[in-house]
């Protein structure tokens, strides 16, 4: 199994950056690059425990549909979604939100498995864990950069 650790300081109220990382619309802006787009479940708004999402993106090439769950929540401290139906052989990824004065600790815990044994090890080692670092990467820039200006307005109002 892959794990991806990341910490991202944003100068903007936790529960600002709580609710972004649950935001189905924010995160149909940050993940434009790979034209991820919420199909079924819930599709707008903030997304909630026991709630699932389906989402459409293309990655290297290909078109795959992703469903995932949140399967826990601390508002505004934490939350978990898993992987209900998707390309991975599991994936979970757990959402980590400190204060720190006037910032917020964005902290992203993501385990992944592709499937196929040794040759999907072998995937995640060569190519897959730097892809999924990268694109993790990206959007939370993209949550702080929104986060951080007056343009968060559009999307929690």
């Amino acid at each position: 199994m892959a794990i991806i650790k990341l910490s991202t300081i944003i100068n903007a109220p936790v529960e600002r950056c709580f609710n972004f990382s649950r935001s189905i619309d924010l995160h149909q802006v940050s993940t434009s690059k790979t034209k991820e787009r919420a199909i079924a479940g819930v599709t707008k708004g903030l997304i909630n425990k026991g709630e699932q999402v389906t989402w459409s993106a293309k990655h290297f090439g290909i078109y795959q549909k992703l469903t995932v769950e949140i399967i826990a929540m601390d508002s505004p401290n934490s939350f978990e979604d898993r992987m209900v139906k998707g390309a991975f052989k599991s994936m979970k990824h757990l959402h980590l939100f400190e204060t720190k004065g006037e910032q917020t600790i964005m902290k992203d815990v993501f385990e992944f498995e592709s499937p196929f044994g040794s040759i999907g090890r072998l995937f995640n080692k060569l190519i897959l864990t730097s892809y999924m670092e990268r694109f993790l990467m990206e959007r939370n820039q993209i949550i702080k950069i929104i986060a951080e200006s007056e343009e968060w307005k559009k999307f929690l109002n």
